[in-house]
């Protein structure tokens, strides 16, 4: 998202409120959103279980990522709560049964995710932030 061709991805919230609060005193506004749809889908190919998937998660959230692992080609994403392993959904799952799941899983590994602060809003978990 950008506001007057600033762009707000990666800024703070305070920063991005900041921004939207000092245009109060403008007449006209350019708003460009580029769509992103919530969930994305991350393909990891793990040949054999000796071969780490190449990431941590906590509480389903992706944690952190090993550079240049399998994960990290495949399109996992820090920050990001794992919705979906091979078609089943692990959104009521409990932490080590979703380890488990992955410790498991060998070939193709289907992976839906989404931002875990989408999730948290879409779940009811957090109330929007509204300025």
């Amino acid at each position: 998202m950008s506001v007057n061709s600033t762009s707000m991805v990666g800024l703070p919230i305070t920063t991005c409120q900041n921004i939207i609060r000092d245009l109060k005193s403008q007449k006209f506004v350019k708003l460009s959103i580029v769509h992103c749809p919530p969930v994305t889908m991350a393909i990891i190919r793990r040949p054999d279980p000796k071969f780490q998937l190449g990431f941590s998660v906590e509480d389903g959230i992706i944690c952190s990522l090993m550079r240049g692992g399998i994960a990290e080609r495949g399109g996992i994403r820090v920050g990001h709560r794992i919705i979906e392993i091979n078609g089943q959904s692990v959104v009521a799952t409990t932490h080590d049964k979703i380890i488990q799941i992955l410790t498991n899983a060998v070939g193709e590994i289907h992976l839906k995710t989404m931002p875990a602060s989408t999730y948290r809003l879409l779940t009811g978990q957090e109330q929007p932030v509204f300025l």
